[in-house]
């Protein structure tokens, strides 16, 4: 019971142990015989320790699910994983042992679930990974080849610079019988786009023999760069894939807030003529972003700014000069296209023509909102908000603090000392303690007898 992986790098052989671990045997002789692994992805390399495949896309991809068993294959995506117990009496003690890459169970602490990735050991003695993973095989045949991954160039995420990919799986021995619905491919299949559009460095890529690993690094940046363009191909933010930034447009950022594009035209005009010149500001508040592009006419105009602007002190701040990245100038006539045809099928503007109309659009709708704001907050006869407050609650000033209402008796001298006295008695200051004080009140005690012998006489008179 052997299976044989004819990798990038050489031939593995591996002898499965059936007897210890059947499941994961059945799972991994099914999945090599329906050509699942062809054109998998080596990854998570690590020294002296392990790495893993299995996955036919790769974990980089977001279209990776992780890998399927054999019998997520065939009966559904419910059926991706399996559980699997540990063998007890298997270590991962010698080189080249084999298992499979699994997780915990949640519902039994004594199972493993697993799918379709297996882990080869690179080292002796790996206690750690004890308990963690499912032995199922021992490598018999290409050590050469585990030394060659095992010293392969790899990046920050154990990924190897230049790939590492399983090509074929024969089946040199298989005991147990196919399950319901197998059917074996006449001839190894075609890789998918999505796996091709995990390539980093072909496998199959003639590279010198004395490269470094900065080269290595180098050449899978740019690999990766023509990917991410392809897609902005497709997503339809770029023309075309190969497109670059124009040479005559220069990038200015580190502006003031304050600095106008009639400024930057001026200033930059002494280079050579000028196509356009465009301060890029917010477009709900109208606020410069601090930065701005020029088109100059000639390509030589627009390095000599380039070499004669770095640094340079314009109202009070130092600016910063770069080409543009930006591909916005080549693409204007394609986008204009596209934006016509946009426009005439939902009815609105198109063209260039139309891009300013709708600018001008935009200004004078928040010209107009903003007037409304205005008179929304300060009009005196404009409705109340939905909080409840009117225009008095957004003033500045406190709202003042309504009088007490004063009481009317029929002694109108009584309401006068009443009054007076209710007043002094409302002042911060406290009350005089002095000749004038006492007097007041001994006048006051005097009226209120007076006051209380008219009343008296009053009620007399009415009895009358």
């Amino acid at each position: 019971m052997s299976v044989l992986l004819e990798t990038s790098l050489g031939d593995i052989v591996i002898d499965l142990l059936v007897d210890e671990s059947p499941k994961a045997c059945e799972n991994f002789l099914k999945l090599c015989k329906v050509k699942y692994y062809n054109f998998s992805p080596v990854h998570s390399v690590q020294k002296n320790f392990t790495f893993q495949t299995g996955d036919p896309i790769g974990p980089d991809s977001s279209e990776s699910d992780g890998g399927s068993s054999i019998w997520g294959l065939l009966q559904g995506p419910s059926q991706r994983t399996f559980p699997l117990q540990l063998p007890p009496k298997l270590k991962h003690d010698e080189r080249g042992t084999v298992s499979m890459a699994t997780v915990p169970s949640p519902n039994d602490p004594d199972l493993r679930i697993a799918a379709s990735q297996f882990i080869i050991t690179l080292g002796d003695n790996l206690d750690y990974l004890d308990g963690k993973a499912v032995i199922f095989g021992k490598v018999v045949e290409g050590f050469d080849v585990l030394e060659k991954v095992n010293e392969a160039f790899i990046d920050d995420r154990g990924r190897p610079l230049k790939d590492i990919r399983i090509r074929h799986t024969v089946i040199l021995d298989d005991p147990f019988e196919d399950p319901e619905g197998l059917v074996e491919p006449p001839e190894s299949p075609v890789p998918s786009k999505a796996q091709l559009a995990t390539v980093r460095i072909a496998d199959d890529e003639d590279l010198d023999d004395d490269i470094d690993e900065e080269s290595m690094e180098r050449l899978r940046r740019e690999r990766e760069a023509r990917a991410q363009a392809l897609t902005l191909e497709m997503v339809g933010d770029l023309p075309f894939a190969e497109v670059k930034p124009p040479e005559n447009v220069l990038f200015v950022c580190k502006l003031n807030p304050v600095t106008q594009d009639e400024d930057l035209n001026l200033i930059f005009s002494r280079f050579g003529p000028i196509l356009s010149c465009e301060v890029i500001r917010d477009k709900r508040t109208g606020d410069s972003l601090q930065y701005a592009f020029i088109e100059f006419e000639n390509q030589k105009d627009c390095e000599q700014a380039y070499f004669k602007m770095q640094g340079v002190l314009i109202d009070d701040h130092r600016i910063h000069v770069d080409f543009s990245q930006s591909v916005s100038k080549l693409s204007e006539s394609w986008r204009n296209a596209t934006i016509t045809k946009r426009s005439s099928q939902r009815g609105g503007f198109g063209g260039v023509a139309g891009l300013e109309k709708k600018r001008q659009y935009r200004a004078t709708e928040n010209t107009r909102q903003r007037d409304d704001d205005y008179h929304m907050v300060f009009d005196k006869n404009a409705p109340r908000a939905k909080s409840g407050r009117d225009e008095r609650s957004l003033s500045r000033s406190p709202p003042r603090k309504p009088q007490r209402e004063r009481r009317v008796s029929r002694s109108p001298r009584r309401d006068s000392y009443r009054n007076r006295y209710r007043d002094r008695s409302y002042s911060r200051s406290p009350p005089r303690r002095d000749s004038y004080g006492d007097r007041d009140r001994r006048y006051n005690d005097n009226e209120r007898r007076r006051d209380r012998r008219d009343d008296d006489r009053y009620r007399e008179r009415r009895r009358r």
